[in-house]
């Protein structure tokens, strides 16, 4: 029998990544590798499997030397460590099969691998490992067309250990009926969101919670109401399914601005179990978003649209996340300020702040090209690394990125904590939302981080949690949650401008 070795390879450190904060609770990762999970159920019994998370555990020799052949699936932001898992299989005579997102777009430069899978492959992996088996299996497979994914097999979690993640990820759609000009995932996904069935997503559900999973369920959806009519077909099942199990999962996604719009489906959400939603909201400046193709962010009869948005679904009781983005054409150096000012005032404690990237085979890539404005420069590699010119002076932009993300995550965390009580000021309690915890665990989760935070940011801390306490006792076990996240970010933050100005000044030691 064949034994085939699934490899996730290393993420960086990210916003995302949350590393801090999974230390205080003893996990190793964010989220499992969703992808090389739904890869492993399509092979035939014959195989014989073993799954490698690097971001959990470390590749083995004697994995390696177990291993027939190795499956990798990656994202941009894990290319160095794919050619690192690539150098190890090569040198212990292990063919290599890539695939995923990262491969998908930057195949032609990506070397020594034997075979690469590309795009969604429903369709094309089983006829992969037919052809592999005769000693025929080609380079290169790509997708003929987009599949029907009602017809995706269910995601192969008995081969992780559950316990080192904080969340574990299901999909219901792909695809987002939007067309955001730096975005790539209508290029990889298309336009016409395709959907699971209810009976498929209650099937995942039902899985996990057999194999003793409680907690976070994030739908990695790119745009969960990209199609809002099965959106709304599913979400009175999962409610139904939460109310029979006494509510295991809180549940969290990713949709458009357009979702403060859709009352009926807001309020089926918060019904079926979801606290938390993330949002690109990308910038307050309204000339940035129609230049960036992203309409759905504005409104011609509500110049305070993006701030009325965030508090209309945040007062159905979900907290909402937001993706920022700096160096959009149409930026000028006002919009540093801009940025803090929307994020401080709307109560967005995790704001994920991006300098824009023009993603390979995106429309701004393919405009940026013909403006004879590309860099050649890698991406994923760095969070202020440019690989265009920006209309803004990239000194000012870098500069100024700096500030934005310093100011909302300074040092002594007094900005973030504000932002928390924001949100917990307009976030509204939902019984089944709100997950008690003894007063015991309770003062033991506050005097734990309590022990880690700094000096500096103990005064925001305790005064944030007094407050709480008072005001919204229910609040308290999201308000220790929030305050991991943030000495997370803070932490995150100092690291990267430390690491941006000391290759900064080593490259002019240099020159």
């Amino acid at each position: 029998m064949p034994n085939a070795l699934l490899i996730y390879p290393e993420h960086p450190p990210t916003y995302w990544g949350m590393k801090s904060a999974l230390e205080i609770i003893g996990k190793k990762s964010a989220f499992p590798p969703l992808g090389l999970l739904t890869i492993a159920t399509m092979f035939p019994p014959e195989y014989n499997l073993r799954l490698v998370d690097l971001n959990v555990t470390t590749l083995k020799d004697e994995d390696l030397e177990w291993a027939d052949i190795a499956f990798t699936s990656t994202m941009i932001v894990q290319r160095v460590s794919l050619q690192i898992v690539i150098e190890q299989c090569k040198r212990a005579g292990v063919p290599v099969v890539a695939g995923g997102p990262h491969p998908t777009t930057f195949h032609e430069e990506i070397d020594d691998v034997d075979h690469l899978v590309l795009d969604e492959v429903e369709e094309t992996f089983p006829q992969f490992l037919q052809d592999l088996a005769k000693g025929s299996a080609k380079a290169m497979y790509r997708e003929p067309r987009k599949p029907d994914i009602t017809q995706t097999p269910i995601p192969r979690f008995d081969l992780i250990d559950m316990n080192n993640y904080h969340t574990i990820g299901l999909q219901f759609s792909r695809g987002c009926p939007f067309d955001c000009e730096f975005c790539d995932i209508t290029k990889l996904y298309g336009r016409v969101a395709r959907t699971k069935t209810p009976a498929q997503m209650v099937e995942e559900f039902e899985l996990i919670y057999r194999l003793g999973w409680r907690g976070q369920v994030f739908l990695v959806d790119d745009n969960f109401i990209g199609n809002k009519r099965d959106a709304m077909k599913l979400l009175p099942v999962l409610a139904e399914w939460q109310k029979a199990h006494g509510y295991p999962f809180s549940l969290c996604t990713e949709a458009s601005v357009n979702l403060a719009r859709l009352d009926a489906l807001m309020e089926a959400m918060v019904e079926a179990g979801f606290d938390t939603v993330f949002l690109g909201i990308e910038t307050p400046n309204p000339e940035a978003l129609i230049k960036t193709k992203k309409p759905q962010n504005l409104s011609k009869r509500d110049d305070n649209y993006l701030f009325n948005a965030v508090r209309k679904i945040q007062n159905t009781g979900m907290q909402v996340q937001g993706g920022f983005i700096l160096g959009l054409d149409g930026d000028d150096e006002s919009v540093f300020d801009a940025q803090i000012s929307f994020i401080q005032e709307t109560g967005i404690p995790v704001a994920a702040i991006y300098l824009l990237t023009a993603l390979k085979g995106t429309d701004m890539y393919h405009r940026l090209e013909e403006e004879n404005r590309l860099l050649d420069v890698s991406v994923g590699t760095s969070s202020m690394t440019l690989n265009f010119q920006p209309e803004i002076d990239p000194s000012v932009l870098i500069d100024g990125y700096q500030r934005v993300t310093t100011t909302l995550y300074d040092p002594t965390l007094e900005s973030y904590f504000e932002r928390c009580l924001t949100l917990i000021e307009n976030l509204k309690p939902v019984p089944h939302l709100l997950k008690p915890k003894t007063q015991m665990a309770v003062y033991a989760d506050i005097m734990g981080l309590r022990r880690l935070l700094s000096e500096e940011q103990l005064p925001a801390y305790l005064r944030f949690i007094a407050e709480v306490s008072k005001r919204y006792p229910r609040m308290l076990p999201k308000a220790i949650d929030l305050a991991a996240q943030g000495y997370h970010f803070e932490k995150f933050t100092r690291q990267q401008v430390a690491i941006h100005d000391f290759k900064r000044a080593l490259e002019e030691e240099l020159a």
